[in-house]
């Protein structure tokens, strides 16, 4: 596939996650609040998400920095401002796109059917699948992980607001500290 249809494609995707959990509400008739896709920050949001993001991305900093190179590391990188920039870019509109889709809407679904205990894993898991179609690798599929805490951010406040900060923070770090080849 060529970059032009590979770009039309991902475009198309994006959308798709982005706005089909909101058609999905309208068509049923159910409020967007019920499926955490009313974006606010609760009382206690903000700290939740502070604290998930320092009990996740300060433990990450130190072991990134013995990450092996056949695993992209050690870290920190120091990517041109040109891709700095494009995997920042791409890195929040994915925060956006995927706690929408998997959070709001899967989520949503899974939860409902099984339970949070359930539930959670269950949306997270073809989360950290999806991330082997854009960049292939074992290490993609720690993306689980973090899934997990985003689907508790999710579920403890009632929109997905909270897990995409978390998202986005943590996509933020990953442009110097994850292994990327």
């Amino acid at each position: 596939m060529n970059g032009l249809a590979a770009a039309v494609l991902g475009l198309a995707v994006g959308a798709f996650m982005l706005y089909f959990p909101y058609w999905w509400c309208g068509v049923r008739g159910e409020r967007e609040e019920d499926w955490g896709l009313a974006w606010f920050m609760g009382p206690g949001a903000w700290r939740d998400t502070l604290l998930a993001l320092v009990l996740t991305l300060v433990p990450l900093t130190l072991v990134s920095l013995h990450w092996p190179p056949e695993w992209g590391g050690p870290g920190p990188h120091s990517p041109s401002l040109l891709r700095a920039l494009n995997l920042l870019g791409g890195g929040l509109a994915a925060a956006f796109i995927e706690e929408t889709f998997f959070r709001g809407w899967l989520q949503t679904l899974t939860v409902r059917r099984w339970g949070p205990w359930m539930g959670i894993p269950l949306a997270t898991l073809p989360f950290a699948l999806s991330h082997l179609i854009v960049m292939p690798g074992w290490l993609r599929l720690a993306t689980f992980f973090p899934g997990l805490v985003m689907g508790v951010l999710r579920h403890r406040n009632g929109s997905v607001l909270p897990a995409v900060v978390y998202h986005a923070l943590c996509n933020v770090w990953a442009v110097w500290w994850a292994p990327l080849p």
